[in-house]
C-alpha cells in the first residue's frame, strides 16, 4: 500500500489534521493554498490562531473528538483578512482512538456548482451568436428593403406624409443599428491565440479605468505573481475585464466604493469536452468583486442572458460579450451575488508545453 500521506497530498480538496490541542500536524498542498501559508509554517500552529474562535470548524472538531464519531456540517463561512471568505463543507474524523487527532477536508460548496452555472453562461453565450446570425439573416436585410422603398415613396410625398417616411427610415436605421452591435457574436470566434501574461492585461485594464469610468472607486490588486501565461488573445482579454471592472465600478456606491481584482491557481478544475475523451484544465482564476448593492435574487441566473440587466439605460449585451469570448477561449464565467459582496469568476486555460 501507498503512503498515506502522498495519497492526501494528492487530494485536490484540502485536508488538515489536527491533535488533541488542535495543534497543525498536517495539511495537503490543498490546504496550504487555502490556508495562504506553507506546510512549514502551520506546522505545530494551533487552529485557533488562524480561524476564528466562534467557527463552527472549531466546535465540530470538539465534537468529533468528543464523541469519536465522524461529523459533517454544510454550508459553514470561513472568513479571515488572510484567507478571504469561503463558503464549505467541513468533514470531520477522528484519526486513531486515544490521542485525539482529527482528520477535517473542506470541501468548497461553490465548486460544483460554478460549473454548472458556468455551462449555463456559455449556452446563453451561443444563444446570443445564434440570435446573431438570425438577426443578420431575417430581420438586417428585408429592413433594407423596407428602408429603400421608403426612400422612394418619400420624393413623391406630401410633407405631411414625408414625416411618416422619414419615420420608418429612421427606425430602420436604428433597428439595423442595433444589429450591427450584434455582430461581435460571430458563429467562428476569431482569435489570435498567443502567451498572454494575465497580470499585463489587468494592468492595462486598471490604468484604463482609473483615469476614467473607475475614478471614484479604489481599486484593490491581489495577484498571484508566479501565474503562467494564458494561451489566449490578448485584446479580447482587454475587453473582458474591461466590461467586468467597467460594471463593478457602476455598482459600487460613490462613496467608500471598492474594486477587487484577484488571480490565483486552483488546482482541480476540469472540464470533460463533449463527445470526446479529453478534459480541459482551467487553473488560472481571476475574480472581480465589487462593494455595491449585489444583483437581484431572480436575475442572477440570467446575468449573462442577451438583454439583461440592472442599469437603467443598459443594452444588457456587454456580460453575454463577456461569456462569449471566455467560451471562445474554453474558460468558464460565473457569478457570486449578495449585497455588499458581488464576485465575478473567470476560469482560463493556461499555456500547455505543446502551444
Amino acid at each position: 500500500m501507498g503512503d498515506p500521506g502522498a495519497v492526501l497530498s494528492a487530494l485536490a480538496v484540502p485536508v488538515i489534521v489536527v491533535d488533541g490541542s488542535d495543534d497543525l500536524i498536517f495539511v495537503n498542498p490543498a490546504a496550504e493554498q487555502f490556508l495562504r501559508a506553507s506546510a512549514a509554517t502551520l506546522s505545530g500552529t494551533n487552529l485557533q490562531d488562524i480561524i476564528p474562535q466562534d467557527s463552527p470548524l472549531l466546535s465540530l472538531t470538539q465534537n468529533v473528538r468528543r464523541h469519536g464519531n465522524s461529523m459533517s456540517e454544510y454550508g459553514v463561512e470561513i472568513s479571515t483578512p488572510r484567507i478571504g471568505e469561503h463558503l464549505v463543507t467541513i468533514d470531520g474524523a477522528p484519526l486513531g482512538e486515544t490521542d485525539g487527532s482529527v482528520v477535517l477536508t473542506l470541501q468548497e460548496y461553490t465548486t460544483a456548482g460554478r460549473l454548472d452555472r458556468s455551462l449555463v453562461h456559455r449556452d446563453a453565450a451561443r444563444s446570443v451568436t445564434a440570435m446573431a446570425a438570425l438577426m443578420a439573416h431575417e430581420v438586417k436585410n428585408p429592413l433594407s428593403g423596407v428602408r429603400g422603398a421608403a426612400q422612394l415613396l418619400e420624393q413623391n410625398a406630401s410633407s405631411e406624409d414625408q414625416q411618416l417616411t422619414r419615420l420608418i427610415i429612421e427606425e430602420a436605421d436604428r433597428i439595423c443599428t442595433l444589429v450591427d452591435r450584434m455582430d461581435v457574436f460571430s458563429e467562428t470566434p476569431v482569435i489570435e491565440r498567443g502567451h498572454v501574461n494575465i497580470h499585463e492585461v489587468l494592468d492595462h485594464v486598471v490604468k484604463v479605468a482609473k483615469n476614467g469610468f473607475a475614478r471614484h472607486v479604489e481599486i484593490v490588486e491581489n495577484y498571484d505573481p508566479s501565474l503562467p501565461p494564458v494561451f489566449g488573445d490578448r485584446d479580447q482579454l482587454v475587453q473582458v475585464f474591461l466590461n467586468l471592472i467597467k460594471n463593478g465600478a457602476e455598482a459600487a456606491p460613490e462613496v467608500d466604493g471598492e474594486i477587487v481584482v484577484t488571480t490565483a491557481f486552483q488546482h482541480g478544475i476540469r472540464l470533460a469536452v463533449p463527445a470526446t475523451d479529453s478534459r480541459i484544465s482551467l487553473p488560472l482564476l481571476v475574480s472581480v468583486q465589487d462593494n455595491g448593492e449585489g444583483i437581484p435574487e431572480d436575475l442572477r441566473r440570467h446575468i449573462f442572458d442577451p438583454f439583461v440587466t440592472t442599469k437603467a439605460g443598459g443594452s444588457g449585451l456587454g456580460l453575454a460579450l463577456v461569456a462569449k469570448l471566455i467560451g471562445d477561449h474554453g474558460g468558464m464565467i460565473d457569478v457570486d451575488s449578495e449585497t455588499r459582496r458581488t464576485i465575478f469568476r473567470v476560469m482560463l486555460p493556461v499555456v500547455r508545453e505543446a502551444e
